[in-house]
């Protein structure tokens, strides 16, 4: 009998996780800044500036209008599902669908895995899963690239932010989470820390 349990638990336990997990990651994968590109006459974006699928490089593209779309898109794509999971009163579930969406953003499969950085889709379910996480993610964001004009450095302080900011300000639960996704924005941009290294990462406003 406690066999039989303890499979229907374990059974429960694997389509939970690969429930929130799987529809986190297919809401994740989809390549809004790809398609936005392509309908707006801008091209393939992979072709253009650092090929990159988020909103930085569409708006290397000249079109702010589409960049901006982009970003909002990228943020909201991970976010909806969090809050969904939430509501419910799942913060496991909400912690998963918020690691499905960052990873289906970072490696979508219909790209062959080769997807964008993660910070807007990070900002997105940071929002979702407290409010405060996602103001702070937001504010460094900003007031890094205000004072670097670099986005990238924007981007990876902002990411580092979210673990600490999550325990400080009363989501400890959600630390490990925004920790394993923040590590993962930062190797995602291991190029750029090259070039902020060596002084020729590209700032905002010019061509990557």
């Amino acid at each position: 009998m406690l066999a039989g349990d303890n499979g229907v638990g374990t059974a429960f336990v694997v389509w939970f996780v690969l429930g929130f997990f799987g529809i986190g990651y297919l809401a994740g994968s989809v390549p809004f800044g790809l398609i936005l590109a392509r309908l707006g006459g801008a091209g393939d974006l992979r072709a253009i500036g650092s090929g990159n699928i988020g909103a930085t490089n569409v708006l290397r593209t000249g079109r702010k209008t589409l960049a901006a779309a982009t970003l909002l898109l990228d943020l909201g794509k991970g976010a909806v599902l969090v809050l969904a999971a939430r509501e419910g009163g799942a913060d496991g579930a909400a912690a998963l669908a918020a690691a499905g969406a960052v990873i289906g953003h970072c490696f979508p499969v219909w790209l062959g895995f080769r997807g964008g950085k993660g910070v807007a889709t990070l900002l997105g379910v940071s929002l979702a899963l407290g409010w405060p996480i996602g103001l702070v993610f937001a504010a460094v964001w900003l007031g890094v690239v205000a004072a670097t004009r670099i986005s990238s450095a924007g981007g990876i302080a902002a990411a580092l932010s979210t673990p600490i900011t999550a325990w400080a300000l009363g989501y400890p639960g959600y630390a490990p989470v925004l920790a394993a996704l923040a590590l993962l924005v930062v190797w995602n941009h291991r190029a750029n820390i090259a070039r902020l290294r060596a002084g020729t990462e590209p700032r905002v406003g010019r061509s990557a």
